[in-house]
């Protein structure tokens, strides 16, 4: 049995921004003069004002967006580790109980394999059905072991999705962060969004609050 807690992903929504726009000033048009003014020296018109790089408007960033590396999280929090282990601990348990079953088998099969050219074709029938019996519990066994262990793994990673949602929304909030989503889904982000990585704080918080437990 392969062992594979399933990644839990996470995008919480925390606001959307309205775009900002701004109108442009609209200058006054020049009166006409009704009557002939005295002819007089155009002045000399000023030179625009060059704006120094220091002084060039920095754009705001419009949105403030966490990413969060969940197998970092699985891998490093209490709670991630723990699960880990205890998935672990569990399919090693499984497996050695089948192994021991395989092996029972195997004997019973060398037994009747050594006696079966004395047998008689009742007694051979009656092995045979004796024997496959035996085949099919092992079967259901082997079935019932794999529901056991993919329904730990399910409430292990709800346990852990729900500390993690707890985890992300408490620093997203602390932080003032407008969303909070999994690493792997960002695949473009415009130069004005403001983006961390939040995987350490988050952490901190899952095991702040896993050992006050």
């Amino acid at each position: 049995m392969h062992v594979s807690i399933k990644k839990v992903l996470l995008a919480l929504l925390i606001c959307s921004l309205p775009s900002l726009g701004s109108a442009a000033d609209i200058a006054p048009a020049a009166e006409t003069l009704k009557t002939p003014a005295p002819v007089v020296t155009a002045p000399k018109a000023e030179a625009p004002a060059v704006l120094k790089s220091s002084d060039t408007p920095k754009a705001t960033p419009s949105a403030r967006i966490g990413y969060a590396d969940i197998d970092k999280i699985q891998s490093e929090s209490d709670l991630g580790k723990a699960s880990l282990a205890q998935v672990k601990e569990k399919q090693e348990k499984l497996q050695g109980q089948i192994q021991t079953k395989e092996k029972q088998l195997s004997k019973q099969q060398d037994a009747i394999k050594a006696k079966i050219a004395s047998m008689s074709a009742a007694q051979r029938e009656a092995k045979a059905k004796e024997f496959q019996k035996k085949v099919d519990e092992y079967q259901k066994f082997v079935q019932n072991a794999d529901k056991e262990l993919q329904s730990l793994k399910i409430e292990l990673a709800k346990k852990f999705g729900d500390a993690l949602e707890l985890a992300a929304q408490e620093y997203g909030k602390s932080k003032g962060l407008t969303l909070v989503v999994v690493k792997r889904e960002l695949l473009y982000l415009a130069n004005e969004v403001d983006t961390q990585d939040v995987s350490e704080g988050i952490i901190q918080i899952m095991n702040e609050k896993n050992r006050k437990k």
